[in-house]
């Protein structure tokens, strides 16, 4: 390898790891409180050089959420190798709440003042909402979601809900992960059937024996 290639491989994997630790970061603690003096800090490289390979903060923070989305599409498909659709939904449940318990109610605070990254988690969000309607009609063939759902518009509320979630002052009165949970829940109840819904509850049963720390 040429010293040019070396070096264009060295910045692509610098910007991974800052990609990966500036993550981190916003998640425990909230966006506003972390500056790019502290991401520049803690690899031991000048803001100066953190800037080269991010525009800005808001840049560096669009990529962080670009990277955990393409780490649950990876995680999907994994799973969806060997799981029914209602056990990929299920154990993305579980990751999610493994996700949220891991973030910083700061966070979803925080994002909302920066309006780049917001939108791009939304449209994110939107993106998907093709594939998901074609995931909720395998389900239908499978047993567990009922035939006469129009999924497409169950759908929409459902991401209206959590945009909802995120904007309103709902969790400063009531734990995130409380109503986190009674949204996905009572909507999977609703486009179930009997069999969808048996699963459920079995899985609620087990999931209410180990309870997540709320935040």
């Amino acid at each position: 390898m040429n010293e040019p290639a070396r070096q264009a491989a060295a910045r692509r994997e610098l910007k991974e790891k800052i990609i990966e630790a500036a993550g981190q970061l916003f998640a425990e603690h909230g966006i506003k409180s972390i500056t790019m003096d502290d991401i520049a800090a803690s690899f031991g490289i000048s803001k100066r050089t953190l800037y080269e390979v991010f525009a800005d903060k808001e840049t560096l923070l669009i990529e962080c959420i670009r990277h955990e989305m393409e780490a649950e599409k990876a995680y999907m498909q994994e799973i969806s190798e060997s799981c029914n659709v209602l056990e990929i939904l299920l154990k993305r449940y579980q990751r999610s709440i493994e996700r949220y318990h891991a973030t910083s109610r700061r966070f979803f605070e925080d994002i909302q003042k920066y309006p780049r990254a917001y939108e791009f988690l939304k449209n994110g969000n939107n993106r998907t909402t093709e594939d998901a309607v074609n995931f909720f009609r395998e389900g239908v063939r499978q047993g567990f979601f009922r035939e006469d759902v129009h999924f497409p518009i169950v759908n929409h509320l459902l991401r209206a809900q959590m945009d909802i979630l995120m904007e309103s002052d709902l969790c400063k009165t009531y734990p995130f992960l409380d109503v986190y949970e009674s949204i996905m829940f009572t909507f999977l109840r609703g486009i179930s059937t009997p069999k969808g819904a048996v699963a459920l509850d079995e899985f609620i049963c087990e999931y209410r024996k180990h309870p997540q720390e709320k935040n």
